[in-house]
Protein backbone atom coordinates (compact mmCIF):
# COMPACT_ATOMS: atom_id res chain seq x y z
CA UNK A 1 0.00 0.00 0.00
CA UNK A 2 1.60 3.79 -0.80
CA UNK A 3 0.69 6.39 1.49
CA UNK A 4 0.50 10.29 -0.23
CA UNK A 5 1.28 13.04 2.47
CA UNK A 6 0.38 16.72 0.82
CA UNK A 7 1.93 19.78 2.71
CA UNK A 8 2.48 23.53 1.75
CA UNK A 9 -0.82 24.91 1.86
CA UNK A 10 -2.09 27.87 3.37
CA UNK A 11 -3.73 31.97 2.75
CA UNK A 12 -1.69 33.85 0.07
CA UNK A 13 -2.31 37.03 -1.97
CA UNK A 14 -3.00 37.07 -5.18
CA UNK A 15 0.13 37.21 -7.17
CA UNK A 16 2.18 35.15 -4.60
CA UNK A 17 3.67 31.97 -4.19
CA UNK A 18 3.15 28.37 -2.52
CA UNK A 19 5.28 25.09 -2.86
CA UNK A 20 3.05 22.05 -2.08
CA UNK A 21 4.74 18.86 -1.40
CA UNK A 22 3.55 15.06 -1.49
CA UNK A 23 5.96 12.36 -0.21
CA UNK A 24 5.16 8.76 -0.56
CA UNK A 25 5.72 6.32 1.63
CA UNK A 26 5.45 2.42 1.45
CA UNK A 27 5.36 0.43 -1.48
CA UNK A 28 7.21 2.16 -4.53
CA UNK A 29 7.46 2.20 -8.04
CA UNK A 30 10.28 1.87 -10.34
CA UNK A 31 8.20 3.32 -13.12
CA UNK A 32 5.26 5.59 -12.22
CA UNK A 33 3.41 8.87 -12.59
CA UNK A 34 2.42 11.02 -9.81
CA UNK A 35 -0.13 14.30 -10.47
CA UNK A 36 -2.05 16.98 -8.67
CA UNK A 37 -5.60 17.61 -8.95
CA UNK A 38 -7.46 20.15 -7.60
CA UNK A 39 -11.08 20.61 -6.29
CA UNK A 40 -12.76 24.28 -5.53
CA UNK A 41 -16.51 24.29 -3.64
CA UNK A 42 -19.23 22.74 -5.99
CA UNK A 43 -16.69 22.43 -8.93
CA UNK A 44 -15.79 18.97 -10.23
CA UNK A 45 -11.88 17.45 -9.35
CA UNK A 46 -9.94 18.92 -12.00
CA UNK A 47 -5.77 17.97 -13.64
CA UNK A 48 -3.47 20.74 -12.71
CA UNK A 49 -0.07 19.09 -13.46
CA UNK A 50 1.76 15.63 -13.71
CA UNK A 51 5.10 14.02 -14.16
CA UNK A 52 6.15 10.46 -14.83
CA UNK A 53 9.28 8.94 -14.17
CA UNK A 54 10.82 6.24 -16.50
CA UNK A 55 14.44 4.59 -16.16
CA UNK A 56 15.66 7.96 -15.39
CA UNK A 57 13.80 10.43 -17.69
CA UNK A 58 10.66 12.43 -16.80
CA UNK A 59 7.72 13.23 -18.65
CA UNK A 60 5.34 16.35 -17.58
CA UNK A 61 1.95 17.76 -18.05
CA UNK A 62 0.03 20.85 -17.25
CA UNK A 63 -3.52 22.07 -17.79
CA UNK A 64 -4.06 25.00 -20.05
CA UNK A 65 -4.88 27.23 -17.00
CA UNK A 66 -1.47 26.76 -14.67
CA UNK A 67 1.07 26.51 -17.70
CA UNK A 68 3.52 28.98 -17.17
CA UNK A 69 2.82 29.60 -13.58
CA UNK A 70 3.17 26.23 -11.86
CA UNK A 71 5.60 23.75 -11.95
CA UNK A 72 5.97 20.60 -11.04
CA UNK A 73 9.77 18.14 -10.32
CA UNK A 74 10.04 15.49 -8.28
CA UNK A 75 12.87 13.65 -6.52
CA UNK A 76 12.97 9.75 -7.32
CA UNK A 77 14.75 8.85 -4.63
CA UNK A 78 12.95 10.15 -2.01
CA UNK A 79 9.06 9.10 -3.68
CA UNK A 80 8.66 13.10 -3.29
CA UNK A 81 6.80 15.60 -5.85
CA UNK A 82 6.48 19.05 -5.81
CA UNK A 83 4.16 21.96 -7.24
CA UNK A 84 5.81 25.06 -7.62
CA UNK A 85 3.19 28.23 -7.59
CA UNK A 86 3.58 31.31 -8.73
CA UNK A 87 1.64 34.41 -9.56
CA UNK A 88 -1.70 32.94 -8.03
CA UNK A 89 -4.71 33.53 -8.74
CA UNK A 90 -8.02 33.41 -6.57
CA UNK A 91 -9.42 31.18 -8.86
CA UNK A 92 -6.48 29.04 -8.06
CA UNK A 93 -7.92 28.52 -4.59
CA UNK A 94 -9.11 24.98 -4.17
CA UNK A 95 -7.85 21.36 -1.97
CA UNK A 96 -5.04 20.28 -3.88
CA UNK A 97 -4.33 16.67 -3.80
CA UNK A 98 -1.68 14.53 -4.63
CA UNK A 99 -2.25 11.20 -6.59
CA UNK A 100 -0.14 8.49 -7.89
CA UNK A 101 -0.90 5.42 -10.37
CA UNK A 102 2.03 2.50 -10.94
CA UNK A 103 2.21 3.42 -14.66
CA UNK A 104 4.75 5.96 -16.03
CA UNK A 105 2.96 7.67 -18.03
CA UNK A 106 1.32 10.65 -17.15
CA UNK A 107 -2.40 11.20 -17.17
CA UNK A 108 -5.22 13.93 -16.73
CA UNK A 109 -7.93 11.14 -15.61
CA UNK A 110 -8.53 11.21 -11.88
CA UNK A 111 -10.03 7.50 -12.04
CA UNK A 112 -6.49 6.51 -13.71
CA UNK A 113 -5.09 7.15 -10.55
CA UNK A 114 -4.14 4.56 -7.60
CA UNK A 115 -3.39 6.29 -4.66
CA UNK A 116 -4.70 8.91 -3.23
CA UNK A 117 -3.81 12.15 -0.64
CA UNK A 118 -6.02 13.75 1.92
CA UNK A 119 -5.79 17.26 0.52
CA UNK A 120 -4.14 20.66 1.61
CA UNK A 121 -6.54 23.60 1.50
CA UNK A 122 -4.77 26.26 -0.39
CA UNK A 123 -6.72 29.61 -0.86
CA UNK A 124 -5.40 32.70 -2.55
CA UNK A 125 -7.04 36.32 -1.56
CA UNK A 126 -7.95 39.10 -3.88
Amino acid sequence: QVQLVESGGGLVQAGGSLRLSCAASGRTFNNYAMSWFRQAPGKEREFVAAIGWYYGSTDTDYADSVKGRFTISGDNAKNTVYLQMNSLKPEDSAIYYCAARSVYRTSRDYGSYDYWGQGTQVTVSS
